[in-house]
């Protein structure tokens, strides 16, 4: 007998319970009930508190930071397939270690491999997240992933700023591919912040290429950690005479003072999705929410449906 609707059951992983409540409650069900207990030294073990024998599980959890996040994950995975679930699915809208998706320098691990591994040892059937850092991370895994593109979000907002002269700006040459896909459904020009750094998090200079006079910019990236990048790409873009400049994240890490630098710098906002919960409040910061779309794409995966299709922007 093929499985039904109702064999599909949603988790919540302690460090996404606001976001995962919000798929669920677009996808039309309540979570499923499960506990973390936790030791006086730290050590948690997850209990999920319901049946899966034979159930479609959903486990939604970012894995930022602290690497509690991706333990338990994992935990979670490996409880659900001893109890017989009949699918397995990590929902991870932002997946940590990614920026480790290369040996870049001699006797380093390549972080983004081995949570890959480790997720699939756990007992994962598929992998469901957002703007990878390296779409090529993807590889790193034998079993499917679903990547699904937060643009379907960020643009529909862009376009409703009605700014007159817009273009798109890259922080760093690394991320040109990923403007330059934004700038196509604007028609809009692209120009690039060359950056070096002296090591990770510090910047020791930067330059524009491309004119940004008199115009609306918009910086484009995946992730803002200390929000050092943006910042100094902002100054440097109104010195250069532009008339405005925004910034869109995906993934708002913000670490450190980046909310203090944020506060300070020449951004008018930084536009950010609820893939990792904000540590506090800020006038410049706007949410935007990536719920309707990730219970999209659980319906989709759930009824055998195309993931593609998600890609769309309505006009």
């Amino acid at each position: 007998m093929p499985l039904q609707f109702n064999s599909v059951k949603l988790f919540a992983g302690s460090g996404s319970t606001d976001l995962a409540s919000k798929i669920a409650a677009a996808y039309g069900r309540d979570l499923g009930d499960l506990t973390i207990s936790r030791f006086s030294d730290g050590e948690f073990q997850p209990h999920i508190n319901e049946s899966v024998r034979g159930c479609d599980v959903f486990f939604i959890q970012s894995t930022n930071p602290p690497t509690d996040n991706l333990m338990e994950l994992l935990m979670l995975i490996d409880s659900s397939r001893r109890a017989s679930a009949h699918y397995v699915t990590a929902v991870i809208p932002y997946f940590g270690l990614a920026r480790q998706d290369r040996k870049d320098k001699p006797r380093v691990a390549i972080g983004a491999k081995l949570a890959a591994n480790l997720l699939t040892a756990a007992g994962a059937n598929r992998v469901m997240t957002m703007d990878l850092h390296a779409a090529q991370i993807q590889g790193f895994f034998d079993i499917p992933v679903d990547h699904l593109d937060a643009s379907v979000i960020f643009v529909p907002y862009i376009k409703s700023l009605g700014l007159e002269n817009l273009t798109i700006a890259s922080p760093d040459m690394g991320g040109s591919y990923r403007a330059r896909t934004f700038a196509k459904y604007f028609n809009a020009e692209v120009v690039i912040c060359d950056k070096r750094r002296k090591r990770a998090n510090e910047i020791e200079s930067m330059t524009i290429i491309g004119d940004v006079t008199d115009q609306d910019i918009v910086l484009i990236d995946d992730i803002c950690d200390t929000a050092g990048t943006l910042s100094k790409a902002a100054g440097l873009i109104m010195e250069r005479g532009a008339r405005s400049v925004r910034a869109v994240c995906t993934h708002p890490i913000l670490s450190g003072k980046a909310y203090e630098t944020i506060e300070n710098s020449a951004l008018t906002e930084l536009i950010v999705t609820d893939t990792i919960p904000l540590k506090q409040e800020s006038t410049k910061i706007r949410v935007l929410s990536t719920a309707e779309l990730f219970a999209k794409a659980i319906a989709n995966v759930n009824e055998h449906g195309s993931i593609s299709q998600l890609f769309r922007i309505e006009e």
